[in-house]
């Protein structure tokens, strides 16, 4: 929290076009010591305990880019709950605060956001590039398609300015999979 009681959230998949609670502003952060990757097995949402689809998750090294979304002090408990029921419920996170910087600011302020649990059983790693894709082509969940979550992802980071290439990395590499593209051809 900061001095004022508010609340920061860091966002880097879906929190970003999707938060779910009320905040009074956001702003492009970046998160040190941590990165964006597909690295949770999901059984439910993208996929089946059967065929297991990915969902992104912080792991760490490296850094992300985010959104950082202000709360009101007032709103803070709610959002708290809120996302802990959305992220903690049957998925490999752990919350954790941790100190992020605000795109124009000189100071870091400390945003509460989830992390990969890599002790976790739904915890995958790191999987190699064609793997992780083969794996995402086969998926679909009660959400949907696994594909359809990572080119959603891709496309929503674009449209807020933000770059991941580890991501557009695996979409080609998906796309290529999938006879879209051939190997060493872009998007």
């Amino acid at each position: 929290m900061t001095m004022s009681g508010d609340l920061w959230v860091f966002g880097y998949g879906s929190l970003m076009w999707r938060p779910g609670f009320p905040y009074v502003e956001s702003r492009p952060a970046l998160l040190k010591g941590w990165h964006r990757a597909f690295c949770l097995w999901s059984m439910y949402w993208r996929g089946t305990p059967e065929r297991p689809g990915l969902v992104l998750g912080l792991d760490r090294g490296g850094s992300c880019r985010g959104l950082a979304f202000r709360v009101a002090a007032a709103e803070a408990a709610g959002a708290v709950e809120y996302l802990n029921e959305r992220e903690l419920v049957g998925y490999a996170y752990r919350a954790r605060t941790l100190p992020v910087r605000l795109d124009g600011a000189e100071d870091e302020v400390s945003a509460y956001t989830f992390v990969a649990d890599r002790r976790h059983r739904h915890f995958a790693g790191n999987l190699p590039l064609e793997r992780a894709a083969a794996v995402i082509m086969d998926a679909e969940g009660v959400a949907g398609l696994n594909r359809d979550y990572l080119i959603n992802t891709v496309r929503h980071l674009e449209r807020d300015g933000f770059v991941d290439h580890p991501l557009h990395d695996l979409l080609r590499e998906v796309e290529r999979q999938t006879g879209l593209i051939e190997r060493g051809a872009g998007i």
